[in-house]
């Protein structure tokens, strides 16, 4: 199996369903086919650098590889001007994802138990900036640009999108992208309508990948402001009288694609795969399904003891629902952790040891204790009328006072790790605590 291959590792597209636009959900065929154009051999050179990669998978699957990530969050409209809180819940998604933590593992069929598993890849946001200092890994920029997306996203002409990477052109620009995970948010749209989902880049090093292969994209991933997060405030319709339901997990199909994954379908038929060899075969991704259909086997394929399995909507690479979505496999592990090893080491190497709790250059003036604690808590160094907001680890705001004194009553609070944020003097200070009863 997995004997051919297209596109979808390095350029990765996730368009809507909008039927004024006709277009597919994924635009990865149209966006190669379009630098082939651009750079013959496109196509032949890919194929080679996947080869190259898949040969270079991880054989240390225990050691926990921590990317640091920076959020560029890029808005015209306060809708766009997504909260901190979003933020949060997006790392909290992604860890749970890669950590095979998330609660809804329990949806996964028996028949795929033995193939999946932590990938044991974590994210954090950035504490240390490119100029050394102490930062919360979110930067926000206003810009004059309504919308990022335009009518060249059709035939894969991705410079319109890019704007949103550059300061220049209305955007923000990356953070150093050897070190740092860089994600955009904002408003991908094509004439008011919501085409695009995400998209993400491969590592610009890998071998056989000729000159100007990747469109002349900046890395790193981008997606629409209302796909962050799975406590969203702003929702998306579904064209239907409801919504889409978003949790989080575009993001974390994006950041596989980053990592150097392919969609699960292989951007083709039977014949046409993944990469990886414990993927089940499908001839389509899942795309137009709208509930968990498990009786789906749309292609034959021999994985091992485990025969012929059926199509794997429970995978992140797949297009099926965000609430089948609940599993990458080992495969999948070993790829990843491969590309870190040989093509993103700087992500982990080179990016200091500095703990979420120093968080910005004000942040060693702070202390937080007893931690833990059980029914109170102090803040030394704090001002009086700082602005104290507690959230708990999925990105949802329990707390919020003004300080009238440095003792913080959490009686109310249930046992847990809490990230508390207070503002003062022109400071943003993170801290993390964990609570026990």
């Amino acid at each position: 199996m997995n004997k051919f291959f297209h596109l979808g590792f390095f350029i990765l597209l996730g368009f809507s369903l909008n039927a004024q636009l006709e277009m597919k959900r994924c635009g990865t065929y149209e966006a190669a086919q379009h630098q082939e154009t651009l750079t013959p051999g496109y196509l032949q050179n890919i194929n080679e650098a996947f080869y190259r990669a898949k040969d270079n998978v991880s054989h240390d699957r225990a050691t926990i590889y921590t990317i640091p990530v920076v959020v560029h969050v890029v808005y015209n409209s306060t809708d766009e001007n997504i909260p901190d809180s979003v933020i949060f819940n997006q790392i909290q998604v992604l860890n749970e994802a890669f950590g095979f933590t998330n609660t809804d593992t329990v949806n996964l069929r028996d028949t795929f138990n033995t193939i999946v598993g932590s990938t044991n890849i974590q994210f954090e946001l950035a504490t240390i900036g490119p100029d050394g200092l102490s930062t919360t890994g979110i930067t926000r920029t206003q810009t004059s640009i309504t919308e990022f997306g335009d009518i060249g996203i059709i035939t894969g002409d991705m410079s319109g999108l890019e704007r949103i990477k550059s300061t220049a052109n209305g955007g923000h620009d990356p953070w150093d992208q050897s070190r740092y995970l860089n994600i955009w948010v904002g408003d991908l749209s094509v004439f008011g309508f919501t085409a695009i989902m995400g998209y993400a880049t491969p590592p610009a090093n890998l071998p056989n990948w000729p000159a100007g292969s990747t469109i002349g994209m900046s890395d790193g991933v981008v997606i629409q402001y209302q796909a962050f997060g799975s406590n969203n405030p702003v929702q998306l319709s579904d064209g239907n009288g409801g919504s889409v339901d978003f949790r989080g997990r575009t993001c974390v199909h994006e950041v596989g694609h980053y990592l150097g994954l392919r969609h699960i379908w292989g951007d083709g038929d039977c014949t046409q795969e993944d990469g990886i060899d414990d993927t089940p075969n499908a001839d389509a991704n899942s795309q137009t399904i709208t509930t968990c259909d498990t009786l789906v086997n749309t292609c034959t394929d021999n994985i091992g003891v485990l025969g012929d399995l059926p199509n794997m909507q429970e995978n992140y690479m797949d297009y099926s629902p965000e609430g089948c979505q609940v599993a990458f496999t080992l495969g999948q592990r070993d790829l990843m952790r491969g590309v870190i090893e040989n093509y993103r080491w700087d992500l982990i190497d080179n990016y200091p040891a500095v703990s979420v709790d120093d968080l910005n250059s004000n942040s060693n003036s702070i202390a937080v204790f007893p931690n833990p604690s059980s029914s109170s808590f102090q803040i030394k160094g704090l001002e009086l009328n700082s602005n104290i907001q507690i959230f708990s680890m999925n990105g949802t705001l329990i707390y919020q006072t003004i300080s009238t004194t440095s003792t913080i009553n959490i009686d109310h609070l249930q046992q847990g790790i809490y990230i508390i944020k207070i503002t003062q003097s022109n400071a943003l200070i993170t801290k993390r605590v964990e609570i026990i009863k």
